[in-house]
Formats: structure tokens, sequence, C-alpha cells
């Protein structure tokens, strides 16, 4: 078969590559597959446990006896449903993931491809869609009615989490650094949003939305304390990212007086994953897809996840 293959960092390669049979694995076709910032983490050397060569890409859809189906991309959760065990795994690395025309993989970690979704919108779905409903209504426990806002749109896990809110039926609002994606939001069903690079942003918002019960973020870094001041008594404040880094001069007097919970979320359990599904099915959620690569223009691909202008996300497709 073929497959995208990382042989070094920074080294990736569209090439013919043998998988080796498992016991308990079985084969599937794979007709798409999905890029996510972890992808790239890894091909830059920038995440735990690399090895070489390797075939990434925890994200697909195909075909599985005659059936259309997608991966649940999270791996031996465990038996605790609030956090993952020490066995955990995503697919993509340790083992080999999506980015190929087959894959090896458990049979229980199939299930049908939702009826209203094509192969490429499907593809784009399992991971950030898992992300996107545990930390929105497992850990926060967004209800309908409620403000919320998103951090950072236009990505492929706030997307969702902003398409699954307003399905809820919560009031929700939005930042980003580009204009064009807060007003695409809008024009989806936001109620407003901000540029958080703007001088006093969080004022602005605040003062549109008048505060929020539920914040989801993926940034941390210097802006998240602004977060704490638009944060409504009882607030939930969900984390499932940081890539502006550690949170300096976080207040705990404002997170004890307005009672707010912090709640980090990673992934997601199978009962999480069982239930997003259901969510996508009811609601009719089609995944939001910025842009179709070959799996032969690999490397065009991950450049420009690199750049940060996607909105939705960026699917391959085998052929």
């Amino acid at each position: 078969m073929k497959a995208i293959v990382l042989e070094s960092k920074n080294k990736l390669s569209y090439k013919s590559f043998e998988s080796h049979k498992a016991d308990g694995k079985v084969v599937v076709d794979i007709k798409a597959a999905a890029l996510n910032h972890r992808d790239v983490w890894i091909m830059k050397g920038m995440y735990p446990g690399i090895k070489y060569p390797i075939i990434l890409g925890a994200d697909g859809a195909g075909v599985y006896k005659n059936q259309a189906v997608i991966f649940n991309p999270s791996i031996n959760w465990g038996i605790n449903p609030a956090f993952q065990g020490k066995d955990f795994e995503i697919i993509g690395l340790p083992n080999n993931g999506t980015f190929a025309e087959q894959i090896l993989i458990d049979e229980t970690q199939l299930f049908p491809m939702p009826s209203h979704l094509d192969f490429k919108s499907a593809a784009a779905l399992p991971l950030a869609g898992l992300t996107a409903f545990r930390v929105l209504f497992s850990r926060c426990k967004l209800k309908k009615g409620e403000r919320v806002l998103i951090s950072g749109i236009g990505g492929g896990v706030a997307l969702f989490a902003f398409q699954f809110a307003v399905a809820l039926g919560a009031n929700v609002y939005v930042t980003s650094s580009d204009d064009a994606k807060i007003e695409k939001a809008i024009q989806m069903g936001a109620k407003g949003g901000v540029n958080y690079k703007e001088d006093d942003w969080h004022k602005k918002i605040q003062k549109e939305a008048g505060g929020f019960d539920v914040i989801i973020d993926s940034a941390g870094g210097n802006g998240f304390q602004n977060l704490l001041k638009i944060a409504n008594f009882g607030a939930r404040i969900g984390i499932y990212g940081g890539t502006r880094g550690a949170v300096p001069n976080l207040s705990p007097q404002l997170i004890f007086w307005k009672q707010l919970s912090i709640l980090g979320s990673t992934m997601g359990s199978d009962d999480d994953f069982e239930n997003m599904l259901n969510f996508v099915n009811q609601n009719h959620i089609t995944p939001i897809v910025d842009k179709i690569f070959s799996f032969s223009e690999c490397n065009d691909a991950f450049e420009y996840m690199e750049s940060g202008k996607q909105f939705g996300k960026i699917v391959l497709i085998a052929k």
C-alpha cells in the first residue's frame, strides 16, 4: 500500500509502505483522513514517544466489510470515566495511523459513519469532535440558553465546540485574531465576537455579552487571566490546550470569590465518543472542511496547517 510516512524529523514522504499484520486487528480501506495539530507537532519532533518510520494520522473514514466507518481515535481509555488510564493511546502514535490507503486496527474502534456525511466530512469529525464534546458537555456541562465563549475560532476543536453549542441552543460568542473568521462564525450563528489582539478585548466582549457561564479555551498564556474577569459567578472554564504556554499572574481571588471551576480536558472516553456521534446524528451536524489535499500533497497540507489560515479541518484523500 501507499502511505504518508514520517521518516525522520520534518521529513514526510508519500511512498510504498508495508504494515505487518497483527493478531486481532482488521484491515480498513481508507477513503479520507484529516490533519490535526498533533500531527504537525509529531512531525516537528515536539511530542513524546516519537519513533521512525511511522504513519501519522488520528482521523479517518473508510470502508470495512462494505460498510462506511469512522474511527474512535481514543484507545484504551481505561475504566475511570473521569480521566484516561496509563495505557491510553491515540491512533497515529505509537502505532501507525490513518494517512495510508489501509489501516490495521481493532474492530472495537470502528463505528458506522453518520449517514448524512460523505467520506471527506466524516474524516474530519473524530478527534476534534470528541475533544470538543467532552470539554463542552462532559466537563463543563453546558446547558441550553447559557452564554458560552469559545476562543480561537477557526481551529477544528473550537469549531466543533461552536457547532455543538449552537445546536444545543446556547448563546455563543467567539474570539480570534482574524476578523474574517469572526464574521464567518457570526454568519453561522454566533451572537458576536471580538479580536483578541485589540486592547481591552475582554471589556469589549463583556459589554456585548454581559459575562459568560462557560468559556472554552485552548491557548492559556497571558490572555487567560482576562477570561476570569469576564466569567460569571459559578462559571466553568474548560481547557483543552495550551498553545500560548503557562498562565502568569493568575488571580486566586477571582477564582474563589466568583466560585469558578477550571476544568482540564483531553480527548474523551468511549462513552464520550458514542454520545458525540449520537449528538452529530440527531442534529445533522456537518464538519466544516476548509481545504482538501491528496495524500501526495501531504507536505503542502502540513505547511497550510502551520500557516494558521484555515477555518475548519484540512482533509487528505487517498485517491
